[in-house]
């Protein structure tokens, strides 16, 4: 169960790099395109964070209880 956690953080870290390339490479023919993804990037970066928290206090509250 951890691992797949562990996995999912990551994921979310290719979904921000993706949208930072997409960001990149849209910008100068038309910024208007790009909003989408840097709403993308963002909400990736936060939930990476949020998972990672929860899983670090999943992995403690386990830890402690044995």
């Amino acid at each position: 169960m951890i691992k797949i956690l562990r996995y999912t953080e990551y994921l979310y870290l290719a979904v921000a790099a993706i949208s930072l390339y997409k960001i990149a490479t849209l910008w100068s023919i038309n910024p208007k395109d790009t909003y989408i993804f840097i709403f993308f990037a963002i909400v990736s970066v936060a939930m990476f964070v949020f998972r990672r928290r929860y899983r670090k206090r999943f992995e403690q509250r386990k830890k402690e209880n044995q």
